[in-house]
């Protein structure tokens, strides 16, 4: 295996949005199936410490008694799909979806509002979160989707990103763990990894009030944009 130069990740502290590049950047040094399996558990990490500063005051209860079930759905059923793919699928995959992300945030399509007031929009925008959260750990564009046209305040979306998450993020682990059982290699890489959480999550909830969203998503999304290009031709490649 390769090594890797990790990222601290502040997604935990933004509500997870910025989440969805983990695995494109890690794959540029790494097996795509390597880098997601490496990933899952550092998020229940990330989650563990994100919560104490999102409490349950912030969650909006209203939508997230939809929203949770939906991520656990969507879960599974990425998790079954996953099973039955090889590295280029995934890659292929992985990629066309970080684009297809990109590309809808660029024409504005997270701007949406208005259609998100009924439970049915919350349940399959959940499903679509959690999917593509196994996936690619890149859920946080349709959950955005809807909590966006639910016009949340700042904190209130960051904090029901966060606990819903959470529930993804622990369905989801195992799944990671059995298709792509760690190495020895894979688990120092954990271990080393996992001290620069507590840090990220901090500067990541400091910097919350103070940095511009858009702008932070338009960096992020420019990053997507790139090492999922890679990621979707490397994919394609393998079976030219």
């Amino acid at each position: 295996m390769k090594p890797l130069h990790f990222k601290r990740d502040t997604a935990g502290a933004f509500g997870g949005g910025v989440a969805m590049i983990g695995i494109p950047l890690m794959s540029l040094a790494m097996d795509p199936l390597v880098a997601g399996a490496v990933l899952a558990p550092l998020l229940l990490v990330m989650d563990a410490f994100a919560l104490r500063h999102w409490s349950p005051k912030t969650w909006s209860r209203a939508d997230v008694i939809w929203l949770i079930p939906g991520t656990l759905i969507g879960t599974a059923l990425a998790a079954w799909l996953l099973t039955g793919m090889d590295e280029r699928g995934v890659a292929t995959l992985m990629g066309a979806l970080g684009v297809g992300f990109a590309l809808y945030w660029l024409t504005g399509g997270m701007s949406d509002r208005g259609w998100a007031a009924r439970p049915v929009f919350a349940f399959t925008a959940a499903t679509a979160s959690g999917a593509t959260s196994m996936i690619a750990h890149a859920g946080g564009p349709p959950l955005a989707i809807y909590l966006l046209g639910r016009g949340l305040p700042k904190a209130q979306f960051a904090g029901t990103t966060s606990i819903v998450f959470t529930f993804g993020n622990i369905a989801k682990v195992v799944p990671w763990l059995l298709i792509t059982p760690p190495d020895a290699g894979m688990l120092w890489l954990m271990l080393i990894c996992t001290p620069a959480v507590p840090l990220a999550i901090w500067l990541g909830w400091r910097l919350h009030g103070r940095l511009d969203q858009r702008r932070l998503y338009a960096i992020c999304y420019g990053i997507l944009t790139l090492v999922s290009l890679n990621l979707l031709w490397r994919g394609l490649a393998g079976y030219l």
